[in-house]
């Protein structure tokens, strides 16, 4: 039998492997606590967390800022239900629109149910134009490599065959159109379209940022029509980039986007914010949630917004993470095996030239307690919390080029290479 309150890596390995449906890989590492950008295991090793819940830690562990928000509002209120008015929703909504440049806000409890919401809002606003005289049919374009979420209509626009097949079919009229095609986004589009749904830059994918004139095509194209333009900041919202949101860099404005990962620092929280004339689609009945907006989540997601500003936080993942990605580029130029680094702000990848030596470079890491993830099979995935320092990225640094000198293949004094020989031998 586990303790309630303590209990070993083998002990949790053992019942969950007996309790819990079998949907996730976990690394063989038990954290008991954190602190700053800092995770701490069973054991008392302290490992740097570059990956931060996959974006979501973005205080990291711990934030006094955090903390005493959960223990005021806990004592308030955690929840009343949408059927009725807390202090909260109004105070989070405005933060959300100021940022954002959008509208009018709806708020659950997750980034696939930011997403979902964003889907069924294109599909209602494309049915009331058509009851104006503007047709417009259901269709959605998304992107190749794109990922949006687990729930069926957002697991229908995340293209790789694994995360739809199984549960097939799934909500249908979604084409996929390969990553920044500008021709192949024209050639697909048509009054069939309701929306064009675009990652500003794909996380699970590989981080890709589309590029400018990508964008600038999907939003004209959208414009022609009434279609909605639908840009996914789940991943690289909330200042993650260096600004509130991606598009920003970009000067343009969708009509939709969504919000999560790191809206309330670790509390559940999504949002769906949209133009004024987007949100006419939706009227009082037509789409709900329990939790969704409940005071505790608000009042966590204020305090974090709130605390981004006073630190001026965007400022400085513009600037650790240029510096992040220029160290990265240094090691690129000493190492073939890295092929490309790309991303904005604190949110990079690194690409390799296999998946194997992506998981022995990962293991690597985290063997030396450092902390990140693999994705799109060869990326290594940088969402590190938003109070990393330079010290910090040396740190990585120093680790990833051991690590990348270890796989390097030897050269012999006549230039070819021996095969699997590891240059320390």
């Amino acid at each position: 039998m586990i303790s309630n309150l303590e209990s070993s890596l083998k002990d949790l390995q053992t019942a969950e492997a007996k309790l819990l449906v079998q949907t996730y890989e976990r690394n063989p590492l038990l954290f008991v606590s954190g602190e700053g950008v800092y995770l701490r295991d069973e054991d008392g090793n302290d490992y740097l967390d570059l990956l931060s819940g996959i974006g979501v830690c973005a205080l990291g562990y711990n934030h006094p800022v955090i903390t005493n928000a959960i223990a005021e509002q806990s004592q308030k209120l955690l929840h009343t239900s949408n059927l009725f008015f807390h202090q909260g929703t109004a105070e989070l909504a405005m933060r959300l629109t100021e940022i954002t440049g959008l509208d009018r806000v709806f708020l659950c409890n997750s980034g696939t149910e930011a997403w979902e919401a964003a889907l069924k809002l294109a599909r209602a606003h494309a049915g009331l134009l058509s009851s104006e005289g503007k047709p417009l049919g259901t269709k959605f374009l998304a992107l190749e490599h794109s990922f949006h979420g687990r729930t069926m209509g957002s697991v229908a626009t995340t293209h790789k065959l694994k995360y739809r097949e199984p549960f097939a079919p799934v909500m249908p009229d979604v084409e996929f159109v390969p990553f920044d095609d500008v021709s192949a986004l024209k050639a697909a589009f048509s009054n069939d379209v309701c929306a064009i749904a675009i990652e500003t830059i794909q996380g699970e994918g590989g981080i890709n940022p589309v590029s400018q004139e990508f964008l600038a095509a999907a939003r004209a194209l959208c414009d022609s029509t009434g279609a909605l333009l639908l840009l996914d900041e789940i991943q690289s919202g909330m200042g993650r980039t260096g600004k509130w949101c991606a598009y920003q860099h970009y000067g343009i404005q969708p009509d939709v986007t969504t919000l999560a990962k790191p809206l309330a620092g670790g509390i559940p929280i999504g949002a769906m914010l949209c133009t004024e004339e987007a949100a006419r689609a939706f009227t009082p009945g037509m789409h709900g949630t329990t939790f969704g907006g409940n005071p505790l989540a608000c009042a966590v997601a204020i305090a974090v917004i709130d605390e981004i500003k006073h630190s001026m936080l965007l400022d400085r993942n513009a600037s650790t993470g240029e510096y992040f990605v220029s160290r990265l580029r240094d090691l690129q130029a000493r190492h073939s095996l890295i092929v490309d680094v790309r991303g904005f702000g604190l949110m990079i990848g690194v690409e390799l030239d296999s998946d194997i030596l992506a998981k022995a470079i990962l293991a690597g890491m985290m063997n030396q307690g450092i902390l990140l993830n693999r994705t799109h099979e060869t990326v290594l995935r940088f969402l590190p919390p938003f109070l990393i320092t330079r010290d910090h990225v040396d740190q990585a640094i120093g680790a990833l080029d051991e690590l990348l000198a270890i796989h390097t293949p030897a050269k012999p004094s006549d230039g070819r290479v021996l095969a699997g020989e590891p240059i320390n031998g």
